[in-house]
């Protein structure tokens, strides 16, 4: 990890997942299911923890946003799209409240606690589809 890389993981209140992220763990994951059932995978993720509270919710666009008070305070958009019949994939943008204008790596290490909670309820393909195309040419 790089200086830079370090010092954005800690010295900021937001991270973000991608496709081509540097860190692993903050890369765009990919479920086989549909963008309905992944959807409501992450609904009802959210709705059986006291953590969350279900902000808003749109099935059209694929977005759920979701305050999370499990010790610190942050606000999550969670973002369900299909990309191929049973390849959906699932991203998160994490900000943390806060009086200062970073938190340590908390919303960085928030990301990989959900995706894990996911990967108990939806079967996991794999993360990066661009970085894996790359590699099958």
């Amino acid at each position: 990890m790089s200086f830079r890389q370090t010092f954005t993981k800690y010295f900021s209140n937001h991270s973000e997942t991608s496709e081509n992220h540097w860190d692993p763990k903050l890369q765009t994951h990919y479920f086989k299911t549909t963008k309905d059932k992944g959807l409501q995978a992450v609904e009802d993720y959210f709705k059986r923890s006291d953590s969350f509270q279900i902000v808003a919710q749109s099935k059209e666009h694929g977005e759920i946003s979701v305050n999370y008070t499990g010790g610190r305070k942050a606000f999550i958009i969670a973002t369900v799209i299909m990309v191929k019949p049973y390849r959906t994939a699932i991203d998160f943008s994490v900000t943390t409240e806060s009086v200062l204008p970073f938190d340590f790596g908390f919303s960085h290490n928030l990301v990989p606690k959900l995706y894990s909670q996911l990967k108990k309820d939806l079967i996991f393909l794999e993360t990066s589809m661009t970085k894996n195309a790359d590699m099958n040419n």
